[in-house]
């Protein structure tokens, strides 16, 4: 009898350690399930932010080209009014010869 009863001891002793390492496993799973939650929220949020950016830079890069453009235009109408001074300087020397 009193081995059925140490027997009946162990088993009710592994039982409640059993249950404890359930409860702990059960928080513990609970714990991770707010993190994971937690970790996809942040994820939207960051690739939201991403998206942003994207749309930034590509507006950034559409205004730079813009700009670059306009700039070239610029310098190409300089370069152009200087070349028509310079055939009417040519103009002007050669009609100057020719008198």
């Amino acid at each position: 009898m009193e081995a059925d009863a140490k027997s009946i001891d162990l088993f009710t002793t592994r039982v409640r350690q059993m249950i404890l390492q359930y409860d702990e496993l059960r928080r513990r799973n609970v714990e991770f399930a707010a993190t994971v939650s937690e970790l996809k929220t942040r994820i939207g949020e960051l690739e939201s932010q991403l998206e942003q950016m994207r749309n930034d830079y590509n507006s950034l890069k559409m205004a730079r080209m813009v700009e670059i453009t306009n700039g070239d235009m610029e310098t190409a109408q300089k370069r152009l009014a200087k070349l028509i001074r310079d055939v009417d300087k040519c103009i002007t020397l050669v009609s100057g010869k020719q008198e």
